[in-house]
């Protein structure tokens, strides 16, 4: 309806799930990238957590269209399946013709079939949407399921996403063992005021907005405050105030627009949020260091377990970094984990949905460097240029921070890493070092350049908080 009147091409605000709507803010982008890489590259069942309306099926939509082209990715949108039933589906989903076979025989096919996959240089991973829904004795197939492999490797991948709901269940006591095996957990934060000023028009221009901004700060700030930064929220009541602006014959979105939403929409905050905002959130993050022997890289992936106060409180405040403590690998590049805990595990600090950064100081490059960057070329082949730069002043001794790595072959992948780089500043401080892994191509992702290992821990407090949250960033020892 009002489409012509804001010069849309379409609905900027649909609650369906539209992966050219999905907004990479709010640590959403790293986590994607997160996700894609434990799921190609690591083993242990996966579990991505969140209120109702954050923005998990969204996630879904896109592990599906990113994943790399040799997985197999089996959706699973209805979690209500009896054991038996889940087994039929994940058979469909591998387009096995199984109807009729005993259990017995069922298993034996799809195990027969992922290991021919595996033999191919397959894998297969299984996403199941709202799965605090699942009944218990099918979450208990789903752990079995995992517990298929051949010599060293699993055949199967898992990822779980549920409301806090699912946590409750996996606290139960005869959930213990699938429990165990979630080695890797994500959570959906609400959106900070921030954040959300971001979000709506991110959605505006994707949907063919061309024009100023059009909601004001007052009205931004009571979306947030009554959507208690739930993505679903925000959507209903960004699309009823387009709704009310319409009708009044105004581009502009005022208080007096969002108040007519949130009546229509009978969305009202939650008290204990409102009453908590200034609240910092508190919670508990396991970084897990995965050691590749003899390809002399260490990687970990951030493990997000928020308490129970997560959806009830706001974030906006950075918290604080913890301290560092060095551990090193046994291969030829030394690594050193951030803030190991016994048993590799850290304390980090808890996800903060704003791009803000933590303390203003910029310690990422040594300011002796002086590194001459071409304008011409995509992002990665100017980053590779100055990371040539960079080494070759630098020399041996010189340290970084290692974000993550990737294969060469996702270049797409690291190109909109480097464009979400550039929007917060950062662009300059990230570096890319090509190397071989078991003959494979890749590209280490580093941000900043050290003298010391020491100057490089204090680069670590200092770097934005999105990437202490999606990565378990570890020092790198450079050697040009």
């Amino acid at each position: 309806m009002y489409l012509e009147h804001f010069g849309l091409t379409e609905p900027p605000f649909k609650i369906t799930p539209v992966t050219e709507f999905f907004f990479s803010g709010a640590n959403r982008g790293e986590i994607l990238d997160a996700l894609i890489y434990v799921i190609t590259d690591s083993e242990g069942i996966i579990k991505i957590s969140g209120e109702v309306g954050s923005g998990k099926t969204m996630l879904c939509r896109m592990l599906l269209d990113r994943l790399p082209s040799n997985i197999k990715a089996i959706y699973l949108s209805n979690p209500s399946l009896s054991r038996d039933e889940l087994l039929y589906a994940i058979a469909d989903g591998l387009e096995l013709d199984l109807d009729g076979q005993r259990v017995s025989v069922l298993l034996q096919n799809l195990h027969n079939h992922l290991v021919e996959k595996h033999n191919q240089g397959e894998r297969c991973v299984v996403l199941v949407d709202e799965a605090h829904a699942m009944p218990l004795d099918t979450l208990e197939e789903l752990r079995l399921l995992y517990n298929l492999q051949v010599g060293k490797n699993k055949l199967i991948q898992i990822v779980l996403f549920g409301q806090p709901e699912l946590d409750e269940k996996l606290e139960q006591t005869n959930m213990r063992q699938l429990k165990d095996r979630i080695v890797h957990h994500f959570n959906m934060q609400p959106l900070s005021k921030k954040v959300i000023e971001s979000y709506l028009m991110f959605r505006m221009r994707a949907a063919g907005y061309h024009g100023p901004d059009i909601f004001s700060a007052a009205a931004v700030k009571l979306i947030g405050k009554a959507s208690n930064g739930l993505m679903r929220r925000v959507n209903i009541l960004a699309d009823k105030s387009l709704l009310a602006a319409f009708v009044e014959n105004t581009h502009n979105i005022e208080v007096k627009h969002v108040h007519a939403a949130i009546r229509d929409s009978e969305i009202s905050p939650n008290k204990h949020w409102l009453k908590n905002k200034n609240t910092a959130l508190a919670g508990a993050a396991v970084a897990l260091a995965i050691v590749i022997a003899g390809a002399g890289w260490l990687i970990g992936k951030t493990n997000f377990a928020p308490n129970s106060t997560a959806s009830s409180t706001t974030i906006e405040t950075p918290q604080p970094p913890v301290a560092n403590a060095a551990t090193t690998t046994p291969s030829a590049v030394s690594a050193v984990a951030v803030t190991p805990l016994p048993a590799e595990s850290a304390t980090v600090a808890v996800p903060d949905s704003t791009d803000s950064t933590s303390p203003n100081v910029n310690l990422a490059l040594d300011q002796s460097l002086s590194i001459s960057v071409p304008e011409k070329g995509t992002l990665l082949q100017q980053r590779l240029a100055a990371t040539k730069s960079m080494l070759h002043q630098i020399g041996k001794g010189g340290v970084s921070i290692q974000l993550y790595h990737a294969e060469s072959s996702n270049a797409a992948r690291i190109e909109r890493f480097l464009s979400r780089a550039k929007g917060i500043d950062k662009l300059s401080e990230i570096f890319i070092v090509p190397v071989k892994i078991y003959n494979q191509s890749h590209y280490r992702i580093l941000y900043g350049a050290y003298t010391n290992s020491e100057a490089a821990r204090a680069g670590m407090k200092a770097m934005p908080q999105r990437y202490k949250d999606a990565f378990a960033v570890t020092i790198y020892e450079l050697d040009e």
